[in-house]
This record gives C-alpha cells, structure tokens and sequence, in this order.
C-alpha cells in the first residue's frame, strides 16, 4: 500500500469526529502490543494545547533530548500529527507505519481481542506509538485529541501531566458547563503524577486541583512587551523571546517553561527552546503584499484572542477577513466577538463536509459588509485591494490557505 491508499483508508474510517469512540478499551488493546515510549508529557486543555506543546517540544530538543510529537489536527498532510526531533514524518514512514499497524489490528479482531477496526484517531495514534518506539525517542509530547478521559491518547502513563487554558468547546461531547468539561480534561491527571497547569477560570482550577496529587501553577509574568510578531517574556528571573503571535501565547509559553522546568531541563534550554517554537496556522503570515494572515480560531476562546489581537496591532484601517467554519461550531458566538474589529467580512465554506455553508452566516450574523463566497480562492480575489487579509474560523480553511500559498 502506498501513502495515498494509506490516507484513503483512514479517510474511509469516517469523519474523525463522528466516528470517534469514547472509550478505552480497543485502544489499551491495541496500544499494549505495540508498546509506549519511555517519557510522556501528556497535554489537555480547550485552546492552547498544539502550541504549548510544540515549546514543550522545542525546549526537550533545546535539551539535546531526542523528541516524538503527536498533535491533531493536521494543516495540509496527515504526517504532521506524528514528528520526530521536530519534523513530520515522511510519507513512506507514515505508510510503513500504517501497515503494520493495520495488519495487527485486522489480526486482534480475528482473534476477538477488538471489536472493530480502530477509527481514525486510534490508528494515527498507535502510528505515533509505533513510530516513536521505532525511532527511540528519548520524550514524548502527547496533545489530547477531544476532551481527556475517554480520549485515545488516556491509555498512557505520563511522567508529567499539563493542563492548558479550559473554555467552551465541543459542548455536545463534553458537556454544557464548564465543571463538565474541565471533569473530561482533567481526566488525563494520574495518581501521583505531577500536574502543570495554565490560569483557569475559579470552577475549571477547582476541578483541576481535586484530581492533581501535585499541582504545578504555571509562571507567570514579572514583565512582558507585546510586538506584532511575538512577545518578550520575564518570569522566575528567565527573559524568553517567544516568536509565536498574539497575547494568549505568553500563557502558552509560561505554561510550557514552567512543565520544562518541573521535567528537569535547564533554564537555557528553556530559552532556547521559547524561543526557536514554531506553530503554524497560528496568526502566521503567509503572503505579503497583500499581506494573508491565518489563524486557527475555531471557538469562542479563539475568536476572542483573534480580536484582541487585531484591535491592538490592526486598527486603522481595519483589514478584511475571510471566515469559514463548521456547523457544530459556534458561530453566531464567534462572529460577535470577532466580525467587528474588521471592515469586510467574506464569508466562505472550508472543502469539508461539515463547512456551513456561506449563504446560512447572512441570516445567522450581522455586520455592515458582510458577503459570502462558495470557496477560498473566490473570497481571496473577492478581497481585492485590501492591504490585510485574514483568515479564519476553522483549521482546514486555514489548512487550504496555506496550500495555496505553497503552489504560488
């Protein structure tokens, strides 16, 4: 089988929201025969998650630590949820990997030690474990794919437990309230195991810190200076350059040095590490002039820290945004805290099966200039003139920007 049959066939397992299981039984199964790296860091939280753990992972590497990544979702290829020493893995890996891991579950359900095939997010998961024993990574940053406690990934024994900020999302899997959904994501948390944990909201830290033997604050800032691109960061006497936007990443990186520091790497690593993360999709400029500026707010939490982020570095003139998402999103929520801080609103359908469509936003919000586009290269070039451009909303509208800008 090559990659693109490999990709087929976890695209064929169904949407991976839909078909996702909320327990642990075939996972444990599954994951038993493959085996667990050495050193976990398991990461759960609402926003936040994929960027805390790429500094996580940066500062290991910065360690001279040999690493194993795996985030969800993916931008453009499904190789980037698995990455080894930072780098996603090949197309032939990931294939290899597939096979091997497909073949042994098709040989646990003859045997009736599953009950059907893993779905989407089991088998890219168990990849991940295969991989990362495969290619004897050193540490493992793990990012929980939807809640914590019956996610795929809560079949392993963490060295070190993080909780990034906890906020509304996914309400219908995880509940309606945030004591639910801060119960689902402190989930992870494991007897004995010690717990980093981002500034929450009073009823999340009260459910956080009763599930946490050993509860770790993140640092927070003595003094910070906010630039366009990046922050500037001084905390427990460690001055950290954090080139990842907006100010909702000082939280991630505080949040990430402060689990470096309780796993034992240096504060020079930590630096290091701050200051060399990378994270796509995640208020990353992608063209200039015009300048296309992308970011993955697919939530409240999201579109607030968007906002806040265009108030402050873009008020006049304000740009245009480009805004798709999906219909268990929610929307009328996200296009109030964000639609006003731009002058023009194109709303667009990302190429997936959940998109809204574009003509259901114009009964649903309200904005002076607001119209629709059927995909993203119309609304691009419906954009016209503007010298700003953002987009966001969902992240495989992000997913497609990107793909766009890398054939040009």
């Amino acid at each position: 089988m090559n990659y693109p049959d490999s990709v087929q066939f976890l695209y064929a397992l169904g949407n991976e929201l839909k078909s996702a299981k909320f327990g642990l039984e075939r996972m444990a199964r599954l994951a038993a025969s493959i085996g667990f790296p050495n050193r976990i860091i398991h990461v759960a939280g609402t926003n936040g998650k994929g960027s805390t753990c790429a500094i996580i992972e940066s500062g290991l590497r910065a360690a001279g630590l040999r690493t194993g990544l795996f985030t969800s979702p993916h931008l453009i290829e499904p190789t980037e949820r698995i990455r080894i020493e930072g780098i996603p893995v090949s197309a032939d890996e990931f294939t290899s990997a597939f096979g091997r891991v497909h073949e042994l579950a098709e040989r646990l359900i003859d045997a009736g030690e599953i009950d059907q095939h893993p779905t989407y997010f089991e088998t890219v998961f168990a990849m991940a474990l295969q991989l990362f024993r495969e290619k004897s990574v050193d540490v493992t940053v793990l990012e929980v794919g939807l809640g914590g406690r019956l996610d795929a990934t809560n079949v392993v024994e963490p060295e070190l437990c993080v909780i990034t900020p906890i906020d509304f999302d996914h309400e219908r899997f995880l509940g309606n309230t945030i004591e639910s959904i801060a119960a689902e994501k402190a989930g992870i948390i494991k007897s004995g195991v010690p717990v980093v944990m981002a500034p929450q909201r009073s009823k999340a830290e009260e459910i956080v810190r009763g599930r946490a033997d050993r509860l770790i604050p993140a640092w927070m800032a003595d003094t910070v200076a906010v630039r366009r691109e990046g922050s500037s960061i001084s905390s427990h006497g460690l001055v950290m350059e954090c080139n990842l936007a907006g100010r909702h990443q000082i939280t991630n990186a505080l949040t990430a040095a402060t689990a470096l520091d309780a796993f034992g790497v240096s504060r020079e690593a930590i630096g290091k590490g701050v200051a060399s993360a990378r994270w796509p999709g995640r208020l990353e400029r992608i063209h200039r002039n015009p300048e296309l500026i992308v970011d993955g707010a697919h939530n409240p939490a999201g579109a607030l820290a968007l906002a806040d982020y265009v108030g402050e570095f873009y008020p006049d003139p304000r740009p245009v945004l480009i805004f798709g998402a999906m219909r268990d999103k929610s929307v009328e929520e996200m296009a109030a805290l964000l639609f006003p801080k731009f002058r023009e609103v194109i709303v667009t359908a990302p190429a997936q099966q959940r998109a809204l469509v574009p003509e259901t936003f114009l009964g649903m919000v309200d904005h002076a200039a607001i119209s629709s586009a059927p995909h993203l290269a119309e609304a691009i070039a419906r954009a016209g003139s503007a010298e700003t451009i953002f987009i966001s909303g969902s992240l495989f509208l992000v997913g497609e920007a990107i793909a766009s800008q890398s054939l040009h």
